[in-house]
């Protein structure tokens, strides 16, 4: 009625809050139109108060199975849960506004069949409020993307070296380095596009290499250690941010927060043991208004 604009509840001012969140952020069409065009702005983010600092210069946050690696200590992302996956990714969610949230099927959650692949997408997608998912292109793999695009589910595809097969591989290798390894990443490129894959993650491969796989497909490739010929780049963000010593090849530090975490703790301990932390500056007194 007009004249009661201030009449709706609060779980439908809620409901439109969400509904014009949603529209601001980067949406897949228009992820899928910056093949060849502008390049694709990606990071990794497991918490809120990082996707803040993030969400503004980003086109893709991806909550990355690295977590289990970057967070929480595990020597590999093999150990990686569900559970863990969507409690991340809520966070980021929660932090962020503008960029697309997509989300890692762990190790184990979507191999054995597609039907396997939709109930853990669909239980991430629908517990985090995130529109995409990332699924390594292993053998068989593209039958399942190919399924849950089907069925309205988003998927980034992984393709080149891949983590959660660290184990078969022996490390953490570059791939394309003999000719069966090269034709062995293009036919996973190629089969994860025609699945319907809205962007490709062409991680640890040659150069010349990466250069084909973008070439070869209709989706934009997200380059790690994959030269600059990809339609994007991504990296772990703390590692960007220099807070570990040691990290991959590929990385260029754009900072060194580690040293200046260091370096804070020092002066922190300095001053608590010197006595003179808190000082009158943090004390709360009586009759004051703070």
């Amino acid at each position: 009625m007009i004249g009661q604009g201030n009449s709706l509840t609060r779980p439908q001012r809620s409901s439109m809050v969400s509904k014009q969140t949603i529209l601001k952020r980067v949406t897949v069409p228009a992820l899928r139109a910056r093949k060849g065009g502008e390049k694709l702005v990606c990071l990794t983010a497991y918490t809120a108060p990082m996707a803040q600092f993030l969400d503004p210069l980003c086109d893709v946050l991806l909550v990355g199975d690295s977590l289990g690696m970057v967070v929480h200590g595990l020597p590999t992302t093999v150990g990686v849960t569900i559970e863990m996956m969507i409690l991340h990714g809520q966070a980021v969610m929660r932090g962020s506004t503008k960029a697309l949230v997509a989300i890692d099927l762990p190790f184990g959650s979507y191999e054995r069949s597609p039907e396997q692949a939709f109930d853990t997408a669909s239980r991430i997608l629908m517990e985090t409020g995130a529109q995409a998912v990332k699924v390594e292109a292993a053998e068989g793999v593209a039958e399942s993307i190919a399924f849950l695009t089907g069925r309205g589910i988003p998927v980034i595809g992984h393709v080149g070296l891949r983590p959660q097969a660290v184990n078969l591989d022996g490390g953490f290798k570059a791939r394309g380095r003999s000719e069966a390894e090269r034709e062995r990443v293009l036919a996973e490129a190629r089969a994860t596009d025609a699945a319907g894959a809205i962007a490709m993650v062409v991680e640890g491969v040659t150069p010349d290499l990466a250069t084909e796989v973008t070439a070869a497909v209709g989706c934009p490739t997200i380059g790690i250690g994959a030269s600059s010929a990809c339609d994007g780049q991504i990296l772990v963000t703390e590692d960007m941010l220099g807070l570990f010593e040691w990290a991959p090849k590929f990385v260029r530090h754009y900072a060194d927060l580690r040293g200046a975490i260091c370096d804070a703790v020092a002066g922190y301990a300095a001053d608590v043991r010197a006595g003179s932390f808190p000082g009158g500056a943090e004390e709360y007194r009586l009759g004051a208004r703070s």
